[in-house]
């Protein structure tokens, strides 16, 4: 499948490690280089706006999406290609999927923690077939995947459905992951056997 977007989730803050914000203007900066637009949360702090602003800088088309409650809170990106306002968070995540090829989790708080795995969820579902990857900078996400480990040693989570998440501590090689990827779940999550 040929990417020509991606979704990325990540904080509307900076984090505390410089390398953060660095790794998510090297992504924006790849993303365009590679003519994959962005889709993400509309904002112009954080994480998503050093993304946002190092995509543009590069060229890059970027899609923001963005609830009107939440516009003054995360301060809306007015330089963006394209800044849709929608109603709910529902309508933002749904738009979010439909606008993306794909998906990349960045460091962030509980919002993105929350689309990561509700985007990871319906791929288990089949609503989707596309990439979820996550850039593990700085081993941020260490403690998730070691609970993504344990839900498959404890069989709440088969161990397929775990390799829907691609990982990688680098851009350029976690999207050739994601551009390489192949869809492999074909059936629910359950087996009629399990229910």
């Amino acid at each position: 499948m040929k990417l020509e977007s991606l979704c990325i989730y990540c904080g509307s803050r900076p984090g505390t490690n410089p390398e953060f914000q660095r790794c998510a203007r090297v992504l924006g900066r790849l993303l365009a280089e590679y003519e994959i637009d962005v889709v993400y949360g509309g904002a112009s702090t954080g994480m998503m706006g050093a993304a946002a602003n190092a995509a543009l800088d590069a060229g890059g088309r970027v899609i923001g999406i963005l609830p009107g409650g939440l516009a003054s809170r995360e301060k809306a990106h007015q330089g963006l290609s394209e800044l849709h306002i929608v109603d709910s968070m529902h309508q933002r995540k749904a738009m979010m999927e439909k606008f993306s090829d794909g998906f990349i989790a960045l460091p962030g708080g509980l919002g993105t923690l929350e689309e990561l795995c509700e985007v990871t969820t319906w791929a288990q579902l089949g609503i989707h077939r596309k990439p979820v990857g996550i850039l593990n900078i700085s081993g941020y996400f260490d403690g998730f995947l070691a609970f993504i480990d344990h839900a498959v040693q404890m069989e709440f989570l088969p161990e397929e459905h775990r390799q829907l998440f691609l990982v990688d501590d680098a851009a350029d090689t976690l999207l050739k992951k994601m551009d390489e990827f192949e869809p492999f779940l074909d059936r629910l999550w359950l087996d009629e056997s399990e229910i």
